[in-house]
């Protein structure tokens, strides 16, 4: 998955994966039918190795704002590293696939921050008259609008900065007065403009 990372889909052939992973391209044609079915597997490991981060982070038993942090640092780590067209080119190229992978985002997504707010109210560190159910939604969506060209074009917006002001956003319009300066206090401790 990291050549598709780096490079995007369309622009990686099985030529380059052959020579990324040292071996002949008959040899990668024993495992994979075709860029397809490779692009499909490697995309069900990425899946598995996301939720396993997520259950990874949210099993530390963080305060709510402090899980929040370390997913944002988990997600700017990946965005990093991700060429701005991989979301357009399987959107594009592999429209099955690209479905999945949203379906799954938002699975992960939505099970996450549910828990996140649930767990920042009890805490008192998040206000309490606000629907739950309704900000994970709007979370949600705003995740998929800072992978679409259409909204934020890749040549004047990087997807890490559009995704470290939305949670900014995030968390301000959910902090309650003491979650307010627990925020504060983090993004001084992590240089968070």
């Amino acid at each position: 998955m990291s050549i598709f990372m780096r490079f995007g889909i369309k622009s990686v052939n099985m030529d380059d994966i052959s020579k990324q992973l040292s071996i002949s391209k008959k040899t990668l044609y024993q495992f994979f039918s075709d860029k397809e079915d490779l692009l499909a597997r490697a995309l069900e490991l990425h899946m598995t190795t996301e939720e396993s981060n997520m259950k990874e982070i949210t099993a530390r038993k963080l305060s709510a704002i402090d899980e929040m942090f370390e997913i944002m640092h988990w997600v700017l780590g990946i965005l990093n590293k991700v060429h701005p067209a991989v979301q357009y080119d399987l959107e594009k190229y592999h429209p099955q696939l690209a479905l999945k992978m949203k379906q799954h985002r938002a699975e992960i997504v939505n099970n996450c921050i549910l828990k996140n707010l649930l767990k920042g109210q009890k805490e008192g560190t998040y206000r309490k008259d606000f629907n739950p159910k309704i900000i994970t939604r709007l979370y949600l969506i705003r995740v998929e609008s800072f992978l679409d060209p259409t909204i934020f074009p890749f040549d004047e917006f990087k997807a890490a900065n559009v995704y470290r002001e939305s949670f900014q956003y995030h968390i301000r319009g959910i902090a309650s007065e003491e979650g307010l300066v627990q925020l504060n206090k983090m993004m001084k401790k992590n240089k968070v403009a």
